[in-house]
């Protein structure tokens, strides 16, 4: 390569998930640390995804996405949100989502839909690594707000101290990847007022938007019809469907953004796999219950892990929703988390993902010197939570 030649992202490496797998599979280690799931696909999916790749159902699809798709995930907003009546008014499948290869593609669209040059976007740490990157290449400038440790909450008095004439907009993320906080209502209702105050827009990630544990409600975006006036909300069936490989997300949005949405997407990837997309549409007809019992099928292995870990030397952290569980390893050494999670790859044989990767180098040495915190994803069988646990109990 030339030497001349000028990186777009000159800061940024290869990212902790693909570094903790790739340590994971040289020493055989547990894989604990990339977010995706041990168990398979529903058998009823894997059925209607067979059928219509042998039924020959294997084109382009719309770009916007299959119409029977975006009617049966608007149902299923409407179904899940009992959304206000303005709501259900502004969301229509066909005019107002779209089907994309992935939530990454979902939320690197939303943010080029939003943000100019010189925009800036605020953006809560730890946070997941495709914000910063996207905004970047839109020509944008991060702002980032350090959550409250160890309660992962937002300081909203801080936001809109950080807000300005070239705020454009804040990506909010809940539950929340990596910590497994989530908001609350009057979050919400704080945020609205800030958007609204500010003449703001929101990229609202919603991933594991249906799991969260003990009760809690997860609080949408598209739940606030005011809010969701001036919104991108971002979803993914690869969460919800244990699919993570076919690279299924979506997003919500009012028609206007929507509009604008589409024309990126359409020179992005253009349409999403047809025939996972016949498949989820069914899925969700056929099947609803499997997305009401999400919460209750990942609880259970979160507290597998909970339990199985109780008599070690870690601090566990509340789990509010997604499928990951925070430990603090202070009693167990001084090493810095991305040290420990080499370490614990390496000479013990299981892989987590350090936390402070999430954070803006300019936050991190200061995170780096309060905290000594590790992620692990429990969307595993019970066998490989316990084998992980036994040994981790040993340190």
């Amino acid at each position: 390569m030339s030497s001349s030649f000028t990186s777009k992202l000159p800061n940024l490496d290869t990212s902790i998930f693909t570094e903790m797998s790739i340590m994971a599979n040289q020493h055989q280690a547990i894989n604990l640390s990339q977010g995706f799931p041990e168990f398979d696909t529903p058998a009823f999916l894997k059925d209607k995804i067979n059928q219509a790749i042998s039924a020959g159902q294997n084109q382009y699809s719309p770009s916007n996405g299959l119409p029977e798709l975006l009617t049966q995930i608007a149902k299923m907003v409407h179904r899940q949100y009992q959304t206000h009546l303005a709501v259900e008014q502004q969301l229509d499948g066909l005019n107002n989502v779209t089907i994309t290869s992935g939530a990454t593609e979902a939320l690197w669209v939303a943010i080029q839909t939003l943000v100019r040059k010189d925009d800036e976007v605020i953006i809560f740490d730890p946070a997941y690594d495709s914000y910063a990157p996207a905004v970047e290449l839109a020509g944008g400038i991060c702002r980032h707000i350090a959550l409250d440790v160890p309660s992962y909450g937002i300081n909203w008095s801080l936001v809109e101290q950080t807000i300005n004439a070239n705020t454009r907009a804040i990506i909010i993320n809940s539950p929340h990847n990596p910590t497994g906080s989530i908001l609350s209502q009057s979050d919400l209702s704080a945020l609205q007022a800030l958007i609204e105050k500010y003449n703001l827009y929101v990229i609202s990630d919603e991933v594991y938007e249906h799991i969260t544990f003990d009760d809690l409600r997860h609080e949408s975006v598209l739940r606030y019809p005011e809010l969701f006036k001036r919104a991108l909300v971002v979803s993914s069936f690869g969460k919800t469907f244990h699919c993570t490989g076919w690279k299924m997300g979506y997003c919500a949005a009012p028609k206007e953004l929507t509009s604008e949405f589409r024309k990126i997407h359409q020179y992005v990837t253009f349409s999403a796999f047809t025939p996972a997309q016949i498949s989820i549409a069914q899925m969700l007809k056929e099947q609803p219950l499997h997305v009401t019992s999400l919460a209750s099928f990942y609880q259970q292995k979160r507290d597998v892990l909970i339990n199985a870990l109780k008599d070690s030397r870690f601090t566990i952290l509340p789990s509010k929703g997604t499928y990951f569980l925070l430990l603090d390893y202070s009693a167990i050494s001084k090493l810095n988390d991305r040290q420990f999670c080499h370490w614990l790859a390496k000479e013990k044989g299981v892989a987590a993902i350090p936390l402070s990767p999430f954070y803006q180098a300019k936050q991190r040495l200061n995170y780096l010197q309060n905290n000594k915190v590790i992620r692990l994803c429990f969307a595993k069988n019970d066998d490989t939570l316990l084998k992980a646990a036994e040994i981790l109990c040993q340190l």
